[in-house]
């Protein structure tokens, strides 16, 4: 029997963002299951990034509220505001078996909305771990953030988080541990298959880092570790691929990729895919994108949750400079462990996070939880 979903996300969409791709996948595996899911997100999105409008509601637009990257933004709280009374309208109208909620912004706007539905909340992420990112005084950031973390999740009926270190966190911090489900993000690995396995070779393959260029992306990392690998193989070029159309300063080239289409392009290139980031609460859906599209790619421990070492990627300690040099320059020089893993990548793809898994695994968290309230309201 197909459910009716309502799913929250308070933000702006579409945006080429981790966040939003996560929503709309989580949205097309749902509908492919056979449900129907209504998304209400912000009263504007990212005019460069094309979506599908099925289903799609928005509140109110805040006038002079153009912000699409990640973070805290002036018009955040008034945005959040008119999701409030946009979502207290359509529940008074219109009836839904659960409330899928993204993000911290998502379950404030569910709770304060007084949903009676389930309420599932989608955790992207900890703000202990995001939030001192945006801020100067760190500290204060993190002592916040950590407030969210044991006040906010424990509120809703069922809890997702993206990996297992994710789970416990949340765990420690107050949430019951027979809330939390585990489910990795999906990735459509049909969308990649025009990139092919064995790209064409030139003499030296391109360093490709693909992704926003937000603070907590570790970019100054990677700008230490390209001086190491062009001091033993000058002819290494950076390629930065990124919806921002901004020069990054020690790059030979910037790649303009707000959709989906222009980023394949790039994934033509014979390259290894850098992933610099040690921001710990995530899932960098960048890097299910470099698998699904069989490239090769170096990543920090933190963020390394879909790789296994040396069988779908080259995993190395956080800001470990040396390391992380000598793993670019391995998968540089060594064609035959490049094509490996590209390859082992994109079969992990396939098999690990496919959509059909990943939308049986929500179903079964929202039949549990509806199941539960049922016998609640029986009891």
């Amino acid at each position: 029997m197909s459910l009716r979903i309502l799913m929250v996300g308070a933000c702006p969409f579409p945006a080429p963002q981790g966040s939003q791709i996560l929503m709309q996948d989580t949205a097309s595996a749902l509908r492919r299951a056979g449900h129907k899911v209504t998304l209400l997100v912000y009263g504007y999105g990212s005019q460069s990034v094309s979506s599908n409008e099925e289903g799609l509601l928005r509140s109110a637009r805040i006038p002079g509220m153009r912000r699409v990257a990640a973070g805290p933004s002036w018009g955040k709280p008034f945005a959040d505001f008119a999701m409030t009374i946009k979502l207290r309208n359509i529940l008074k109208s219109e009836r839904f078996d659960i409330l899928h909620a993204h993000n911290y912004e998502g379950l404030l706007v569910a709770l304060t909305a007084g949903a009676k539905i389930p309420i599932v909340y989608h955790a992207h992420n900890a703000m202990g771990d995001e939030l001192p990112y945006y801020f100067r005084w760190k500290a204060i950031a993190s002592y916040f953030g950590g407030f969210l973390d044991r006040f906010l999740p424990r509120r809703a009926d069922g809890v997702i988080a993206l990996h297992d270190r994710l789970a416990q966190y949340l765990t420690t911090c107050g949430c019951q541990p027979e809330k939390i489900t585990v489910i990795p993000p999906p990735c459509d690995a049909d969308a990649f298959q025009s990139v092919p396995e064995e790209p064409h070779h030139g003499a030296t393959p391109a360093v490709l880092y693909t992704g926003n260029l937000d603070a907590y992306q570790n970019l100054p990392l990677l700008a230490e570790v390209m001086q190491r690998v062009r001091k033993k193989l000058p002819g290494v070029t950076l390629h930065v691929a990124s919806p921002e159309n901004i020069p990054v300063p020690f790059a030979d080239y910037t790649h303009f990729t707000p959709d989906l289409p222009s980023l394949l392009e790039v994934f033509n290139l014979d390259c290894v895919i850098a992933c610099p980031r040690i921001a710990w609460s995530g899932y960098p859906i960048k890097l299910l994108n470099t698998m699904a599209a069989a490239r090769p790619v170096v990543a920090c421990r933190s963020v390394s949750y879909p790789l296994t070492h040396l069988e779908n990627g080259y995993i190395v300690a956080d800001n470990d400079v040396d390391a992380f040099a000598e793993g670019l320059l391995l998968l540089l020089r060594n064609t035959r462990l490049r094509r490996k893993l590209g390859k082992n990548a994109r079969t992990t793809i396939r098999y690990r996070h496919s959509f059909d898994a990943y939308a049986a695994a929500l179903t079964t968290l929202y039949r549990r939880l509806l199941e539960t309230k049922q016998g609640k309201s029986g009891s």
